[in-house]
């Protein structure tokens, strides 16, 4: 049997199926099993509104320069129950910002949504009860963190290790200026 020469036209056209029919392929069949579980509003992300407060549901919590596992860890954070402002959402990864400003990409399993607060900056005093005449229970200084019970008006009723009391809304970061808390 005699072979045909190759013609520029049909070594093209092998050329073309190569590249574009073998990544296809591939994408059907390295897909993730996990992908197929997932239901639209998660690829998405949660639905919730942004941005919004959580905190860290570890003590370790890898924080990512992108929405996935491929991405570098840039840094993790040591501090469970540390609140984080989630600001954007990519299906389970969540884009966090701490009190100081850094922001990072996180597994949202690794998020609570238990409402934890940060004395960001002086000290800050805990009362009694809400209102700056009542006792004072206790001094937190900076960079302490506690959790935060309730919030109405002004004052956040939080607990702290120890220690538990009211605060005034604008000595705390991890809740907003008129975010009511029950």
């Amino acid at each position: 049997m005699k072979r045909r020469p190759s013609t520029p036209l049909r070594a093209a056209f092998v050329a073309l199926c190569v590249v574009c029919l073998v990544p296809a392929f591939l994408a059907l069949t390295v897909r993730p099993a996990a992908a197929d579980n997932l239901s639209p509003a998660q690829r998405k992300g949660s639905g919730l509104p942004l941005p919004r407060f959580a905190s860290l549901k570890s003590d370790e919590v890898n924080v990512r320069t992108g929405p996935g596992s491929r991405y570098p860890v840039d840094w993790v954070f040591h501090r469970k129950l540390m609140p984080v402002e989630i600001v954007a959402e990519y299906e389970n990864w969540r884009k966090i910002r701490d009190w100081q400003g850094a922001s990072g990409w996180v597994y949202q399993g690794l998020l609570s949504g238990k409402r934890g607060f940060i004395v960001a900056s002086k000290g800050a005093d805990l009362h009694r009860t809400p209102a700056l005449s009542a006792e004072i229970v206790a001094k937190l200084e900076p960079d302490v963190m506690g959790e935060i019970r309730s919030c109405s008006g002004d004052w956040c009723r939080v607990s702290a290790p120890g220690v538990s009391g009211w605060i005034e809304r604008t000595k705390i970061w991890g809740v907003y200026k008129s975010e009511p808390i029950n």
